[in-house]
């Protein structure tokens, strides 16, 4: 299979707004209907000082799209989303190497990249270990999702240093001041 990422241009925002609404995203927190999807994109907010988006291309068919955020911060965060027919063929785990390799090449003031999705999001999580994110943080009852329901969020992140070395640093959860 081969996979390229491509910048999303000024002429996608049917495309975009078709790939948004036509499935479901179970792990994303609220929807969005077509008319804002393509007014938000009109206005530019997929590709500017905060925030750039990437198809996600399989064999040529666009089967998922990147979006990195809050490019301005030190600490940018990511959304990644694979059409169900293509999810559990590595696009995942390919799409976050790409991402983190692009975010510490092409903006040297980052110093580390956060990510969050759903804790029972098994799929996710297991890609964020793969690529040496570390789980700092463990959010209850944050997630909101249809009817009401709440879901833990867990968030993961790498550090540039970690990157860089290729390694792995855990944080200290045993950092509770003595009562």
């Amino acid at each position: 299979m081969h996979i390229e990422f491509t910048k999303i241009s000024a002429g996608d925002g049917d495309a975009l707004a078709d790939f948004l609404t036509g499935e479901e995203w179970p792990y994303h927190a609220g929807t969005q209907d077509r008319e804002t999807i393509a007014r938000r994109h009109a206005e530019g907010r997929n590709d500017d000082e905060e925030e750039r988006t990437f198809w996600v291309l399989a064999d040529g068919e666009r089967a998922g799209l990147v979006r990195l955020q809050d490019l301005a911060d030190d600490t940018p965060m990511f959304d990644l989303r694979i059409r169900k027919a293509w999810r559990g063929r590595g696009l995942g785990t390919e799409a976050v190497a790409w991402l983190t390799r692009h975010l510490f090449t092409e903006l040297p003031d980052v110093l580390r990249i956060e990510g969050h999705t759903r804790r029972d999001n098994h799929a996710m999580r297991a890609v964020f270990r793969r690529s040496g994110y570390v789980k700092e943080a463990h959010y209850r009852e944050a997630w909101p999702a249809p009817g009401g329901t709440r879901h833990d969020a867990v968030a993961y992140a790498i550090l540039r240093r970690d990157w860089v070395s290729g390694t792995v640093t855990p944080p200290d959860w045993d950092d509770e001041p003595a009562t």
